[in-house]
């Protein structure tokens, strides 16, 4: 058993110690070890290891409630002793405390366990394989590896662990001035030669970005979207776009589409696929995450992920959802079109690798406006021929995923969360690229 599964039962063992009469606690546990390092100019500028352990105990008495997170030690005795202090402080603070009349957690003892060991390289030799590759390169990036550990443990016996290896490198080749290809590599399992791969495919582009760019007018172009493209659209669409309290309380930006009055394209389903992802089947008041739930369901609405404070406010059954109801192992299913043919489908017209600086221009009409940045090229005769200066785009998410989609492709990328401000997390997404027949440029 590794520290990180010792830690967290000792810690839910002692808790269950020291539960008083009607008392129930609800605890989460979070831990990581992991491999960092940033490299500018194709050299490593600062690299290094985490160890992290934290853990989350919510005291309950009746319909009151209180929380608190403690930085462990690593020293049982220290961290028991510190998770008694922090216990006798939400003892006091309880009776104080208003009546929350939306809490809800589960009683039905559900434990499970799922550990996902790869063999990842040692932070050490995967460098050594970017350095090698990128040798020639003015590269600048970021390499995070290693493993993510998730517990939940209640005053009921429950018991729930996940643990999981994966990495993340994330660089940008580097032209001149602002000019460079943006591109990354996430995964479970490392493959020196898929890293190479994609980096060779990288530089490939960056002779073009010395070219002049082309001027182009404002209007509707068609255009494909790469994956990391698609991310960006839906990082924006999940923060309220899918979760039933954004649909009763009509806030959702896709709103038009959950009320049936604006379907999107048959092709499209889109779904939080717990199983296949990087975060936890478990939530933290105990409920178990269903191994995917359909969100969209061939072009039509499916099921909204339902918080367990939702299900009580609203009537609904709760599917495990976080607080925020948001997606963070969000599937788009695959399409038929080769990504090696896109370029001909296109044409004439954009093609983008990024999407920057997203915000909505008109939420309550699902539209969207950015601006397009690294990577961004012009396509004539199935080719990319020159650079796009950075421009403007404003486009509704109905246009891009219904009225104006031409084609989603057979392949897909996986892409994680590249945020560590509190510890590596664990929301991942796996996306095509989509072709659409007019992306209106405004500036």
């Amino acid at each position: 058993m590794d520290q990180h599964r010792s830690s967290f039962d000792t810690l839910a063992d002692h808790l269950q110690r020291r539960i008083r009469g009607e008392e129930v606690f609800l605890a989460q546990y979070r831990g990581e070890e992991s491999d960092f390092a940033r490299l500018t100019e194709g050299k490593v500028r600062q690299a290094g290891s985490v160890q992290d352990h934290s853990f989350y105990v919510e005291l309950i008495d009746g319909k009151r409630h209180a929380g608190s997170a403690l930085t462990l030690s690593g020293n049982s005795e220290e961290d028991r002793r510190l998770l008694d202090e922090e216990l006798d402080r939400l003892r006091e603070r309880l009776p104080h405390l208003p009546e929350d009349p939306h809490l809800l957690y589960s009683t039905e003892v559900r434990s499970t366990e799922r550990v996902d060991r790869r063999d990842l390289p040692a932070g050490e030799d995967a460098l050594a394989i970017v350095l090698d590759t990128a040798e020639s390169y003015d590269l600048v990036g970021i390499y995070a590896a290693g493993a993510v550990h998730r517990g939940f443990a209640n005053s009921f016996g429950q018991r729930n662990w996940f643990s999981s290896d994966s990495f993340n490198f994330e660089w940008t080749l580097y032209h001149h001035a602002d000019k460079g290809i943006k591109d990354s590599y996430a995964g479970f399992d490392w493959d020196p030669d898929a890293l190479r791969r994609e980096m060779e495919k990288g530089a490939k582009r960056l002779d073009l970005l010395a070219r002049p760019p082309r001027d182009v007018k404002p209007g509707a172009y068609r255009a494909f979207l790469e994956p990391a493209a698609v991310a960006e659209l839906m990082m924006l669409t999940c923060w309220g776009g899918f979760g039933l309290e954004g649909i009763r309380t009509k806030t959702s930006p896709l709103l038009h589409f959950w009320d049936g009055e604006a379907p999107l394209d048959s092709r499209v389903n889109l779904y939080e696929s717990t199983s296949q992802g990087t975060a936890p089947g478990f939530d933290g008041q105990g409920f178990i995450r269903p191994s995917r739930v359909a969100l969209i369901d061939g072009g039509l609405p499916g099921e909204p992920l339902v918080s367990p404070r939702s299900a009580l406010e609203y009537g609904a059954t709760t599917n495990g959802a976080n607080e925020g109801e948001f997606p963070e192992s969000l599937e788009i299913g695959a399409g038929e079109r080769s990504a090696k043919t896109i370029l001909a489908e296109l044409d004439r017209g954009l093609y983008l690798q990024r999407l920057w600086y997203l915000n909505w221009s008109d939420r309550a009409a699902a539209r969207v406006t950015g601006m397009t940045r690294f990577a961004s090229f012009w396509v004539e005769d199935g080719e990319l021929v020159a650079p796009l200066p950075a421009m403007r785009f404003d486009e509704t998410l109905y246009n891009i995923f219904g009225a104006n989609m031409l084609e989603l492709t057979r392949e897909r990328e996986r892409l994680f969360d590249t945020d560590t401000y509190e510890g590596r997390t664990t929301q991942s997404w796996l996306l095509p690229g989509i072709l659409v027949d007019g992306l209106h440029l405004t500036l």
